[in-house]
């Protein structure tokens, strides 16, 4: 039997799917012959080379910095009981809808103590802190028709598994400024194994909801939470600026359908660090709005910045880009991530029709243990949202680095595969040590173009582009190199680049 939702809320989004993806039949390679001296002097360079979170997360330390609230209550005053029968959405609604009258007298907190709080959706307001007791248990119900159906995304033009809206979020909220979600590793719990039945056995009318959703929000801070069995991703800022995930755990079964970690979607000015996220999907996925409607939207996603994720997936990749990036993607830095037992280590994601951009993306730090496909680049990913997209809406893809990267126990090195007649460019590898685990070729390259230095086992034709210097040549931005190099110019990777901090003396 369809499932149901109730009322129509405000207009709003449209949330993302991941569709079936083909992967394509890999066969053994080629097992690599690198020593154990080198795999230690690639981990020295990585330890050493890019600890230059000082350098350029400028905007995570502004976002750091929250006054407390000078008004507090307790979700129980409002008729909440915790023991996980009971239905408090209406107790969430009534104690936010009182806090209202503090937003300009600075702010509230609304504080959930021990216990297991059944809910359905609820929406937060400007100046709220959400904060649950280390032994708090958020539950989202398993009724449907407790989680309302939105409008679709404006960048998305209907929902992202199906036509039409799409249930809001467990926690939601739109228009806000300076609202923190946070805790003493309190827990937020979607139930999503009902989802996740629904979706496989095709008997949902709307798309699935997220965990977390802000629409058009500013100044935000989601700290200290676990966050467990959401329905689709779990945390999903969309139009969103100056927003901070820190100190947060993710948890999914992995082979639980389309469960991303943290999806900035068409938002700018995100700090996303010590994270551990393990699950069924990409554990951060950047995203900018879907074919012809986020060419139309044009809102991008731009100045993220990614510090120190761990974790595993066997459906996703540690980091993705896209595929739905029709509005843009540029200025992404990323280190320290650790992942092990996946299938990819760091995925780009596009296809003919998404139009958009993916540029100025530099990835460094990176171990990978376990991992099917280190490095993977598709031109030729995902579906649309209906038959009127452009199938000449080609997508630029270029300055993208990745550099400072062991590996061990590496099925495929890398598929990196552009669109016949839209070259992707400027893709440069540096310092990429993979130890590869079977036998054939390491590395399979179609419509690439860039550069390539001290990579074990040896990239790819495409990748061995002319260089201006004696060595291969990256595009890095000018935050990360010593001074004198200029953003945009080839750089010398033989010089020593090894201490970028030192340039802030």
């Amino acid at each position: 039997m369809k499932r149901r939702a109730p009322i129509r809320f405000r207009p709003q989004e449209r949330i993302l799917s991941r569709e079936a993806e083909r992967e394509r039949d890999i066969s053994p390679m080629r097992i690599s012959t690198a020593l154990p001296v080198a795999i230690l002097i690639i981990a020295t360079i990585v330890q050493s080379a890019w600890i230059a979170s000082a350098t350029h997360s400028f905007h995570c330390k502004k976002l750091k910095t929250r006054a407390s609230r000078p008004h507090s209550v307790t979700v129980t005053e409002f008729g909440a009981v915790g023991d996980g029968v009971t239905l408090n959405t209406l107790a969430f609604q009534n104690a936010i809808f009182y806090l209202q009258s503090f937003a300009n007298k600075g702010g509230a907190q609304l504080f959930v103590p021990a216990g297991r709080w059944l809910t359905g959706s609820f929406s937060l307001i400007s100046h709220l802190t959400l904060s649950l007791d280390k032994d708090a248990v958020i539950i989202g119900s398993t009724d449907s028709f407790e989680w309302p159906i939105i409008d679709p995304l404006p960048s998305y033009g209907r929902g992202r598994e199906l036509p039409g809206g799409r249930h809001q979020s467990l926690i939601h909220g739109y228009n806000l400024t300076d609202v923190v979600i946070t805790g003493e590793n309190g827990t937020i719990d979607g139930q999503g194994s009902v989802w996740w039945d629904w979706f496989n056995n095709r008997t949902l009318d709307y798309t699935r909801p997220h965990l977390i959703e802000l629409m058009y929000s500013s100044e935000v801070i989601i700290s200290n939470l676990t966050f467990m069995n959401s329905p689709f991703w779990a945390i999903h800022p969309v139009y969103c600026s100056q927003v901070l995930v820190q100190n947060v755990t993710i948890l999914a079964p992995l082979d639980s359908p389309n469960t991303d970690g943290i999806d900035p979607d068409s938002s700018n000015n995100v700090c996303i660090e010590d994270c551990y996220i393990r699950t069924g999907d990409d554990l951060i996925s950047i995203k900018s709005g879907w074919d012809e409607y986020g060419i139309s939207f044009a809102r991008p996603s731009a100045n993220i910045t990614i510090h120190r994720i761990t974790g595993s997936t066997k459906s996703g990749a540690g980091i993705a880009l896209g595929s739905e990036m029709s509005g843009g993607i540029s200025d992404i830095k990323a280190d320290g991530l650790r992942l092990s037992s996946s299938l990819h280590g760091i995925r780009i994601k596009t296809s003919p029709g998404r139009g958009g951009y993916i540029r100025n993306v530099y990835l460094s730090d990176i171990v990978m243990t376990d991992v099917e496909i280190a490095i993977r680049i598709t031109g030729e990913y995902g579906d649309h949202p209906d038959e009127w997209y452009d199938a000449a809406a080609l997508p630029l893809i270029n300055r993208i680095t990745i550099r400072d990267v062991v590996g061990s126990d590496i099925g495929v090195a890398g598929l990196l595969e552009g669109i016949q007649g839209d070259s992707f460019s400027d893709i440069c590898l540096s310092n990429v040590l993979l130890n590869v685990t079977l036998d054939r070729s390491p590395w399979k390259c179609s419509d690439i173009e860039g550069y390539s230095n001290l990579v074990r086992p040896e990239s790819c034709e495409p990748l061995r582009g002319e260089e201006t210097f004696h060595s291969a040549a990256c595009y890095v931005d000018d935050g990360l190199v010593p001074q004198g190099f200029v953003r945009g110019q080839p750089v010398d990777l033989n010089v020593n680049v090894a201490s970028p901090v030192e340039t802030e003396k």
